[in-house]
């Protein structure tokens, strides 16, 4: 009886030992997780923040070019119809206002190639950053890992 009680305080002893290293176990996890969760949430809320504000700008720019190219083109269309008189004078402000016109479309699609150019490098920055971040995660997770093996 004496044996068999001990075993029994024995076995009680290693199932309460398990018991705490498995909610150990949850703790660390889940930890982990809301850590992990944090990371991911803050790297998307900077991504979409730098997007948006990146294409507000380049919509601002685009939008105040092409106002000021239909502006162009209307006073072009206007000194047109007022200077049917006088041809030749005509003809002068008209090439110069297609001249202004091309340097605003010019400008209008160096913005367009500048803007795709920085969005295809903020995809490539964050590209590497969510590989770094995904590496970090792995280290993490294989520490973790050690952890757990070493605790059992």
């Amino acid at each position: 009886n004496e044996v068999q009680s001990m075993l029994e305080k024995f076995g009680a002893d290693i199932s309460k030992v398990m018991q705490a290293k498995k909610k150990r176990l949850e703790c660390l996890t889940k930890n982990y997780m809301k850590g992990s969760q944090h990371k991911l949430e803050q790297l998307w809320t900077n991504y979409h923040g730098q997007r948006k504000k990146m294409t507000q700008q380049y919509h601002q720019q685009v939008s105040s070019a092409l106002q000021q190219w239909e502006v162009e083109a209307q006073r072009a269309e206007e000194q047109e119809e007022k200077l049917n008189n006088l041809f030749r004078q005509q003809l002068k402000i008209l090439q110069q206002a297609r001249v202004v016109q091309n340097q605003k479309l010019k400008a209008v699609r160096e913005l367009y190639e500048q803007f795709l150019k920085n969005m295809e490098d903020m995809e490539k920055n964050h590209e590497m950053f969510l590989q770094g971040t995904q590496q970090e995660l792995r280290k993490e997770m294989a520490t973790l890992q050690k952890k757990i093996l070493m605790d059992t």
